[in-house]
């Protein structure tokens, strides 16, 4: 921009130069005439081919702005739908898992101890803490005194293993 600025007071000024030249009638002058004539038309020339320039690639900035814009609108798109299946698959995850729980529920106390006692603690542990009280306290009492100590000490730190939402 300030060239732009600079190149049209050079124009100027030289106009101004010539036409102060044009008033005096001299073979020398006349030349120094056609050869800022000559400069300022050169000059003119220049500043419409950066003219010409500057709106091409005035041009082809938007084009790219308007690409990058589709672009991140597609990607949020694709976030949006990841992010909602992630939701769905959570959701089904913990639909899943209602139903395990539900399912050891619904066995005699001995039973969901004997099949509970042989899988991981913390695994074991998030499923005892989803049923009711009533149930686990049958399940707990079901099972050997070791593992029962186990995982009452296992429930009781919770917090240290599992992050609460």
């Amino acid at each position: 921009m300030r060239n732009k600025i600079l190149n049209k007071i050079e124009i100027c000024i030289l106009i101004i130069f010539a036409f102060f030249l044009t008033e005096m009638s001299n073979p020398f002058i006349a030349s120094a005439q056609d050869d800022i004539f000559k400069l300022i038309e050169k000059k003119q020339a220049e500043l419409r081919e950066k003219e010409i320039f500057l709106r091409q690639e005035e041009k082809r900035l938007q084009a790219l702005k308007k690409e990058v814009e589709e672009k991140v609108e597609k990607y949020n798109n694709i976030l949006t739908q990841i992010d909602n299946l992630i939701k769905k698959l959570e959701y089904i995850k913990e639909q899943n898992f209602e139903h395990i729980v539900k399912t050891y529920e619904n066995m005699p106390a001995e039973e969901a101890a004997e099949r509970l006692s042989s899988i991981n603690e913390e695994l074991l542990v998030k499923i005892l803490l989803k049923m009711k009280p009533k149930k686990t306290a049958a399940i707990i009492a079901a099972m050997d005194s070791k593992k029962a100590a186990a995982i009452t000490q296992s429930m009781s730190t919770i917090e240290k293993k599992f992050p609460i939402r």
